[in-house]
């Protein structure tokens, strides 16, 4: 009798030993399965809401840039209501003046096509054949019998999110609006967000909104010095090529370069667009010397001078964010994913429960 009473005990014992092992199991399950579905959930509101949230950070990005303009005007002893205005005022004429030249620039583009449609025509049409050699596939269950494969039209992907022309007016109407609030209003909501967070966490929400506004004014102003940097360069090149319109499509092609990862294809195709009929097939190497060589420069030695302290990301999550984002929001996406990324990645390096995410996104 005593024997069975010290073996019950005995079970009873390793049982109560045996619980705390499979209970943090249970947990770790469970916080991974919460965890998957908080981020399908985060993404399928950001699929679905990509032209609101894409006008709201773009006009983030623009109100980083015109915050200094309004600065200035403040050290003038303007009210910041009056500042902001005018500084958003600025920003529509310089965006209304540039549709302006690039429509004007169009136009007579458009009207000197004719002069060399036929070696347009030529260059398409030799290009077009090419393009279908390479796509017919000999059927297996035929002989004989030759199947076309559709391409992949990229325009349907890069497009993603703007929609109709009307839907893409409405939503860059709302833009001026936004940038001048945010301008407007810009310490009320930072501090009407750091009274968010309980009061333990309110400092390190401070500094971490601080450090992703610095973030993004030196991403913004780095890359607006260096597309003026790369198109004054590529400007210069194709004057002494004799590039068509070379002052239009200079800067052009600068700008363009700054694309992740498509800069390269998309900064070739103004210069060479243009160029058809009217420079030789030494010029067009010339180009894309030129073209691929300021995009090396730009990536190598320019972006690590004035953004590597600002952003602080591997080549791998710079290139998975391109993608991801990419798939999300288009082209929008394409140009949104490295600050979307760095700031997602200061927030990972000041909460404790996400700073392994935000070393494996750090250099």
């Amino acid at each position: 009798m005593d024997y069975d009473i010290a073996m019950a005990a005995d079970e009873t014992q390793i049982h109560t030993t045996q619980l705390p092992a499979v209970a943090p199991a249970e947990a770790r399950g469970r916080h991974w399965a919460f965890t998957t579905i908080g981020i399908a959930v985060i993404l399928g509101l950001c699929y679905w809401g990509e032209l609101v949230l894409s006008v709201m950070l773009v006009s983030v990005l623009l109100a980083f840039i015109l915050a200094p303009v309004v600065e200035l005007l403040m050290r003038m002893r303007l009210p910041r209501g009056i500042a902001a205005a005018i500084a958003v005022l600025l920003l529509v004429s310089v965006v209304i003046g540039v549709i302006y030249f690039s429509y004007n620039q169009a136009t007579a583009l458009l009207q000197d096509l004719p002069k060399y449609a036929s070696k347009i025509r030529e260059e398409m049409m030799s290009f077009r054949k090419q393009a279908e050699t390479l796509e017919v596939l000999n059927s297996p269950q035929e002989k004989g019998v030759v199947n076309v494969r559709a391409a992949t039209d990229w325009t349907d992907v890069l497009t993603r999110g703007f929609g109709s022309v009307s839907q893409a007016i409405l939503a860059a109407s709302f833009v001026p609006f936004l940038v001048y609030f945010m301008l407007t209003w810009q310490q009320h909501v930072r501090s009407a967000t750091v009274m968010l967070f309980s009061l333990e966490h309110r400092h390190t929400a401070y500094v971490t909104l601080g450090l992703i506004s610095a973030m993004i004014r030196s991403f913004m102003v780095g890359n607006m010095l260096i597309g003026l940097f790369i198109g004054a360069v590529s400007t210069l090149v194709f004057w002494a090529l004799h590039v068509p319109f070379f002052y239009f499509v200079g800067f052009i092609s600068g700008f363009l370069s700054l694309v992740p990862y498509m800069g390269v294809l998309l900064a070739m195709t103004p210069p060479i667009f243009v160029g058809i009929g009217h420079i030789s097939s030494q010029e067009v190497f010339y180009i894309v010397m030129t073209v691929v060589g300021l995009h090396l420069t730009a990536m190598n030695i320019l972006y690590p001078k004035f953004l590597g302290n600002r952003l602080q990301l591997n080549p791998l999550a710079v290139t998975m964010s391109a993608l991801l984002w990419a798939w999300l929001w288009g082209a929008m996406g394409l140009l949104l994913a490295i600050p979307i990324t760095a700031a997602m990645k200061i927030v990972f390096d000041h909460v404790d429960s996400l700073k392994r995410y935000g070393a494996w996104l750090g250099e």
